[in-house]
């Protein structure tokens, strides 16, 4: 399912992440002073954002599918909230909050656990990295507890702050430092291990 970016709006994309292609959306209210109306706001929006959820939401589940899911769903929740959420201070934190509770909520529902996979997208690596070392640390992320995996999300790949990353998550500076700590020495043991098996 591809996440749609408003009403009227559809857009695509490779497995990889890249835009595949967007049907432009059309206002439901043309704005007479020249201005954006919501719609229109809210479209621009997504689609400037659009890539970074997508690559959070992958690397929080390990599954493009999933988290496009979620990712769709936010958005959708977005939507309905966006007469309120677009007067917010920090909308980028708004949205990362939405995307992250409704990430873990939905492990905690069990819906995550329908399907199992370790395949991984076709999806070029960064040059001078070796393809079977992102395999081994993707599925060592994918073994860590939901919260421990959103923290090191939020801390390595959002690039946040330990304060930023207790706010996305409603928890204590101190709960992200320790969930950190616990999360990285779950990952060097299982780096380890699978170093050694090689």
């Amino acid at each position: 399912m591809a996440p749609a970016a408003g009403p009227g709006c559809r857009r695509r994309f490779a497995r990889d992440g890249r835009d595949a292609g967007t049907v432009p959306a059309r206002s439901m209210s043309a704005a007479t002073d020249g201005t954006l109306d919501a719609d229109a706001e809210y479209t621009e929006y997504v689609r400037s954002r659009m890539t970074v959820w997508r690559r959070t939401a992958y690397l929080m589940c390990g599954d493009w599918d999933r988290g496009d899911d979620v990712v769709q769903r936010t958005m959708t929740e977005l939507y309905r909230k966006w007469p309120k959420a677009r007067r917010a201070d920090n909308l980028d934190a708004l949205v990362r909050t939405m995307l992250l509770r409704r990430m873990l909520d939905e492990r905690r529902l069990g819906w995550f656990r329908v399907r199992l996979t370790t395949e991984l997208p076709d999806r070029a690596a960064p040059a001078g990295s070796d393809p079977d070392d992102r395999v081994t640390l993707m599925a060592a992320l994918r073994g860590l507890a939901p919260g421990q995996r959103a923290v090191l999300v939020l801390r390595f790949f959002q690039d946040l702050t330990v304060e930023e990353t207790a706010d996305a998550l409603a928890c204590s500076p101190g709960t992200v430092k320790s969930q950190t700590s616990k999360a990285l020495a779950t990952l060097r043991r299982s780096l380890t291990v699978k170093a050694g098996a090689r």
